[in-house]
């Protein structure tokens, strides 16, 4: 196995970090080498409030990733959420000077650049601009423009906000722990290549990733991203209140939660109980598991009624908007037993539990194909593809001339020609924020 072939992706989450090592093998499928993880000390939330301990916790994951992978880590690739990341809808147009050249890529560049001068709240930066249907000379509904003709070149964006000082808190904590940032990606959007199918994106679905300190939500619809939100809630404000309804302390609340815990108050009959060791000699403490499910089951339906919201705020009732795949559940607190039947029971919509492992190869632990690691393999998938667009590039630089002219004829026009092949804004915003990072 090269180690020069080896991807790695960091999630930071407000319970854990997770580092994940992987490869592609012969099959095109993640192989999964290594896995660090470590208890998240410093995150409330999404967001860095002890760089110390941020650090700490991330060395911690990155040692454990590499003695299971027999490999050092160097770069990551790294997930952003939390509470601070806020989305938008924007229209915006540019008139082109001479309707008689065809739509560049310059062209759309300049109609993108044009939504970043948007003025934002003090503090916040855009940071992804994602381009939904384009609009030429009043023409709706196109979603490719390169290559038309056209004087008036318009567009509907989704817009992704934060802010600036808890991203560069995270990149702080990754470059002090002795890493480099190789990329930086939405959590939401990780999460969804994990575990989302391209026909459940084109048919229209709701992913909703409930972590420990955050729910994230990413919505799509004829394959591309509509919507995103981050809902400031997660499994751990149901363990606090669990702790705070049956007074006891947090670890027993949380080990409480996981194994008797249930979504749905129905399950429970008043005799079961389930005794809980005293504190330092003290008798041990009844809980009963009817008023557990209750306490969980109020906090649950809170967490799904602010998510339905955002679904609804997108427009899902609209016919065109519908998102006939339903919803998608993923993340530790998918693991809740019976969430799946109270979440159709409150939204009416078709649900599923999302598991990472189809893009895993056969090998692969259970344990690793759990809810608990979509974001952290869809931010290895992204390592991987990046790493083989690195090694494109590296090659054609090198001057590989194994191909044919033809080859090559089609190889410029799909660099020149077709948007996916180009450098997303996404990605130079990330090329920017490893400058800032560098020279700080």
């Amino acid at each position: 196995m090269e180690k020069n072939n080896l991807s790695v992706g960091l999630d930071i989450g407000t319970t854990k970090i997770v580092a994940m090592v992987g490869i592609k093998n012969s099959f095109n499928k993640l192989e999964i080498i290594g896995v660090g993880k470590s208890k998240s000390l410093g995150v409330h939330r999404g967001v860095v409030n002890n760089i110390t301990q941020t650090i700490q916790s991330i060395q911690q994951a990155i040692s454990q990733a590499e003695d299971e992978s027999s490999f050092k880590i160097n770069g990551v690739v790294v997930g952003i959420a939390g509470q601070h990341i806020r989305s938008l809808q924007h229209s915006d147009y540019i008139t082109r000077p001479n309707s008689d050249e065809v739509i560049s890529e310059d062209d759309i560049e300049k109609l993108i650049n044009q939504v970043y001068k948007l003025v934002m709240l003090p503090g916040e930066e855009i940071i992804h601009v994602l381009p939904q249907e384009f609009k030429v000379d009043g023409q709706a509904e196109i979603k490719e423009p390169i290559g038309m003709y056209g004087g008036r070149l318009e567009a509907n964006f989704h817009v992704v906000v934060g802010q600036v000082s808890s991203i560069r808190n995270i990149g702080r904590c990754i470059k002090s722990a002795g890493l480099s940032m190789k990329n930086i990606t939405l959590e939401p959007l990780a999460s969804s290549d994990a575990v989302l199918s391209n026909e459940e994106k084109e048919a229209g679905v709701a992913l909703i990733d409930i972590g420990g300190g955050t729910t994230d939500l990413a919505i799509f619809k004829d394959g591309i991203i509509r919507h995103t939100a981050v809902i400031p809630f997660g499994g751990n404000v149901i363990t606090d209140d669990i702790k705070e309804g049956c007074s006891i302390i947090e670890k027993q609340a949380e080990l409480l939660k996981i194994k008797f815990g249930s979504a749905w108050p129905g399950e429970n009959k008043e005799t079961e109980i389930v005794a809980i060791p005293g504190l330092q000699g003290r008798d041990p403490k009844e809980i009963s598991l009817k008023t557990l499910s209750k306490i969980i089951n109020a906090r649950i339906v809170e967490i799904i009624e602010y998510t339905f919201l955002e679904i609804k705020n997108y427009g899902h009732e609209e016919q065109k908007k519908k998102l006939i795949a339903g919803i998608v559940l993923t993340g530790g607190g998918s693991q809740l037993r019976h969430l799946k039947q109270l979440v159709e029971y409150i939204t009416g919509m078709d649900t599923r539990i999302g598991y990472p492992n189809e893009h895993l190869s056969g090998e692969s632990e259970n344990e690793k194909t759990s809810p608990v690691f979509s974001t952290a393999v869809g931010l290895l998938m992204n390592a991987v593809e990046d790493r083989q667009d690195k090694d494109i590039i590296d090659n054609k630089k090198n001057g590989d001339d194994s191909c044919s002219d033809n080859e090559k004829d089609v190889s410029e026009l799909n660099s020149s020609s077709f948007p996916n092949k180009r450098k997303s804004i996404f990605e130079k915003w990330a090329d920017k924020f490893k400058e800032f990072l560098d020279k700080a």
